[in-house]
């Protein structure tokens, strides 16, 4: 028997709705990087990994039960859970990079004569 389609929409849900709570969070520490707000930003990306594992775990839960021989399911929610999964945690690596460069921005821009 494949997982029940109710039981599959809600975590395909509880993905969506941490992934994209994270992504927003990304966003944020980048914006709070941009303008030397560094502590922020760093708190910023600790709170998006936080929701990001959540989402996480709702994922590794279906591919548990796949393997576990509990049929899931294919349907275009869970493809489009798994794409913005994919997506925060790309956004994470990007913001992270922006967030070093903009920290070395500033730490020349502070050695430099006024």
């Amino acid at each position: 028997r494949s997982m029940r389609v109710e039981g599959l929409e809600m975590i395909c849900f509880q993905i969506i709705s941490s992934v994209g709570t994270a992504r927003s969070s990304y966003i944020e520490a980048v914006r709070k990087a941009r303008v030397g707000d560094f502590e922020g930003a760093e708190a910023c990306i600790v709170s998006g990994q936080q929701e990001f594992l959540k989402g996480h775990e709702a994922h590794f839960e279906l591919l548990q039960k796949e393997t576990n021989g509990e049929p899931v399911g294919g349907s275009l929610l869970l493809i489009h859970a798994e794409d913005q999964l994919m997506s925060a945690e790309g956004f994470k690596i990007i913001a992270e990079e922006l967030i070093e460069n903009y920290r070395k921005m500033d730490a020349l821009e502070k050695r430099l004569p006024q």
